[in-house]
């Protein structure tokens, strides 16, 4: 009997094999594995006939489309909204201003050589971002990871991603309606805002919940399933409210990343974005014609001369106008002169839509091969490249730059009232969104199924009373709530200080919960009844206000713990962890005086390690090497003095007690770690601040010593900049002046009290 396969398993299976094979060439060469699938994508493609090549290219577009859907949820889940946030202006500004310029110079680039309009468009935005991939690879060749403007340039990188991701969304919105006028992108622009907040609010406030309330339910597998579903069902709102694919899956993973279950997700779910992965960017070498890269040699070598240059003046401007110093804004700039997956990326999209030609995508491949090999050179020689700009720049400019730098540093201070208008305005900002999007489901889908059941005149008013009630809670916080009731006070029994503002602030934000009110009795009465429902509304969330801001404060309190709980339960692990080390220190009936310099370790299990799967009773690790395992912690998940029956998988951690000589015969005889590796090291959480002293500061005239700053804070005073120059690690005998601009560094939550 006579068998054949499907197309798309022969073309899977061709695909897969060709792919590993290039991949264990291209890690033998140590070049990164993208170009190795593009590589093994153009074996396979109808224009090699080295090898056998795919027959249904339909069915691997799909693949292709699954595996960038899986991209964007894998980079979600990598992504947070902290990391966003403590990513800083700096960071931001750079990436932002870095964005503008590149992309307007890509489409500009476009025109001049004669591209259609779209063309040209989407050109820019292959240009917009850097590559995460190979900036890490050579900073980790060239050991500088660890230099100051490495961590801005991972800054830059994060919001680049964001940003990218919502180019996407309007080149996308572009491409569908054929037109580019600045109303109708406003408009895009305004909705893809509300969504994202309205998404993000409503994710941190529901799935955190789901999965805390499930956890004992759920294995990896378990999360695996759960996690594509959600990814999916994400996707599909996504692309029913108007938008891409892509844009769903990423917001889902950044919603997940912010659940205790983040990074067993992301463990479970690497193998399957690892594959779709490859199987994306075989397809896109797939779709290289060799004749296309040779009629367009003259654009590649002009695309990769604009990313070499272009992102490199680009990035140097917005670096400045950060408020980095030269030499700072050199480095940065000098390290992100190269193309980045998302190219790929936005290219595949524009041939999605059928809205830009093939031959984009040889362009973007041989400008990526040739900036991937040129970025390490690139970073290597920032310093003399630095060097070289400030001799043939005239020394005024240069000190221009510097007192600049200085200037927006102390810039940076933010005052108390700044502080009261900030939590203002996000809280009237969050909680408006929220309003209007109960008001809209309410009217699209509450009202049409009241009107087919309950056809009556007082379905209206049901309607509208149903939605008050529901939106009351949050109306009530545009109206009332306080950022900071201590601060709020200060300010205004100081005599020094114009009440004015807080009066016109407290009366803006009840006139913008008013017009709330306004918009959402409309939506269901007419004018007339309108006009007598709202001053009623108005009393009574007045008077009711204690009952509802305890609704809210409820409310609030499971946002905030969702958003939380991963820092939390964290810090709980490390406490916990940290009293096992003192009772084993403390008993002598475990720490004997014979071995009195007995600790725990903490290692992690190796991908490939032998023993993996086996039990604790099989190891008999106490009896062969005398130490004990203390706990295993596998994911979020952490077992203490785990049973005969506990198992060892990759990338658990497990803690280990004994004396020195102990662990390293355990180490080097089974786990092969050559050091321990410490859990729950949040470096995001270790910060640099800022702090300007005041003319009117207690500080003036105080000694560092003698200031509390470490024992109210744990932090460190590291420099003191003061009448333009910068004094490094100042003495402690050293006395605070007025207008000295002082660096601090600790972990961000306590240097909250130095506000």
């Amino acid at each position: 009997m006579e068998h054949s396969l499907t197309p798309l398993i022969a073309d899977l299976g061709l695909i897969l094999i060709v792919a590993a094979v290039v991949t264990l060439i291209f890690r033998k060469l140590k070049q990164p594995l993208v170009l190795g699938y593009i590589i093994a994508g153009f074996l396979v493609s109808p224009y090699s006939n080295i090898i056998p090549t795919v027959t249904d290219l339909h069915n691997v577009e799909t693949l292709a489309e699954i595996g960038v859907i899986f991209l964007l949820f894998s980079l979600g889940l990598e992504f947070s909204f902290k990391k966003l946030i403590r990513v800083g202006a700096s960071a931001s500004i750079t990436a932002i201003v870095e964005i503008v310029i590149i992309s307007i110079s890509g489409y500009c680039v476009g025109k001049a050589l004669g591209w259609s309009t779209m063309n040209s468009m989407f050109l820019g935005g292959m240009l917009a971002s850097s590559s995460t991939t190979i900036i890490i690879r050579a900073f980790d060749e060239l050991g500088v990871k660890s230099r100051n403007y490495a961590k801005t340039v991972f800054g830059v990188l994060v919001v680049e991603d964001i940003v990218v991701i919502l180019l996407m969304v309007l080149l996308s919105t572009i491409a569908v309606t054929q037109s580019v006028e600045g109303g109708e992108l406003l408009f895009t622009v305004l909705k893809l805002g509300f969504f994202l907040i309205l998404w993000f609010l409503l994710g941190i406030f529901v799935i955190p919940t789901l999965l805390k309330k499930t956890r004992h339910l759920l294995d990896d597998e378990g999360y695996l399933v759960l996690s594509i579903g959600l990814c999916l069902g994400m996707v599909i709102v996504a692309t029913q409210a108007g938008f891409s694919a892509e844009l769903g899956a990423f917001i889902m993973g950044s919603i997940l990343a912010e659940t205790l279950a983040a990074e067993r997700i992301e463990h479970t779910f690497k193998p399957v974005k690892d594959l779709f992965g490859a199987i994306f960017f075989v397809s896109v070498g797939m779709m290289i014609n060799p004749t296309v890269i040779v009629e367009y040699g003259i654009p590649v070598l002009i695309v990769v001369l604009l990313v070499i240059v272009g992102k490199f003046l680009a990035t140097l401007v917005g670096a400045l106008l950060s408020g980095q110093s030269l030499k700072h804004s050199v480095q940065v700039a000098m390290s992100m002169a190269q193309i980045g997956e998302f190219a790929f990326i936005v290219a595949t999209l524009g041939m999605s839509l059928g809205v830009i030609d093939e031959f984009l995508f040889p362009i973007a491949v041989g400008a990526s091969a040739i900036t991937t090999f040129t970025t390490p050179y690139m970073i290597k020689y920032s310093e003399p490249m630095y060097r070289f700009i400030e001799k043939i720049l005239p020394q005024k400019f240069v000190d221009k730059l510097n007192n600049y730098s200085v200037s927006s540093q102390v810039l940076g201070s933010q005052s108390e009232w700044r502080q009261i208008l900030k939590g203002s305005t996000t809280t009237v900002f969050l909680n408006g969104i929220i309003v209007i999007s109960i008001v809209l489901v309410s009217s699209y889908l509450v009202v049409p199924f009241i009107h087919n059941n309950f056809n009556n005149e007082l379905s209206e008013w049901i309607a509208m009373a149903g939605t008050l009630v529901v939106a009351s809670p949050f109306i009530w916080a545009v109206m009332y709530k306080k950022p900071n009731y201590v601060t709020l006070r200060e300010l205004w029994d100081n005599p020094d200080f114009n009440n004015t503002q807080l009066s016109v602030l407290s009366a803006s934000r009840l006139i913008i919960g008013t017009v709330l009110i306004v918009y959402l009795v409309n939506k269901f009465l007419d004018p007339i009844h309108t006009a007598l429902v709202v001053p009623v509304t108005v009393i009574v969330i007045y008077f009711a206000s204690k009952y509802i801001k305890r609704l809210y404060k409820v409310i609030e309190r499971r946002f905030v713990t969702n958003l939380n709980d991963r820092e939390a339960e964290e810090s709980r692990k490390q406490e916990s962890i940290n009293n096992i080390k003192q009772r084993l220190r403390a008993s002598p009936d475990i720490v004997s005086s014979a071995a009195w310099d007995a600790h725990i370790t903490d290692l992690e299990v190796p991908q490939n390690a032998k023993y993996i799967g086996r039990t604790l009773g099989e190891l008999d690790w106490r009896k062969k090497f005398l130490i004990n395992v203390i706990y295993i912690k596998s994911g979020d998940n952490i077992i203490y003095s785990p049973g005969p029956d506990a198992k060892l998988m990759p990338h658990d951690h497990v803690g280990v007690f004994g004396t020195d000589e102990v662990i390293e015969a355990f180490k080097s005889e089974f786990l092969n770690e050559e050091r321990p590796i410490y859990p729950d090291l949040d470096l995001d959480n270790i910060v640099v601040e800022k702090h300007f002293i005041d003319p009117d500061s207690n500080l003036i005239g105080v000694a560092i010593r003698s200031s509390n700053i470490r024992e109210r804070s744990g932090g460190i005073v590291v420099a003191i900049e003061r009448g333009g120059n910068r004094i490094l690690s100042p003495s402690a005998d050293l006395v605070f002046e007025a207008d000295d601009l002082i660096w601090i560094v600790g972990e961000k939550h306590k240097l909250q009290v130095l506000k």
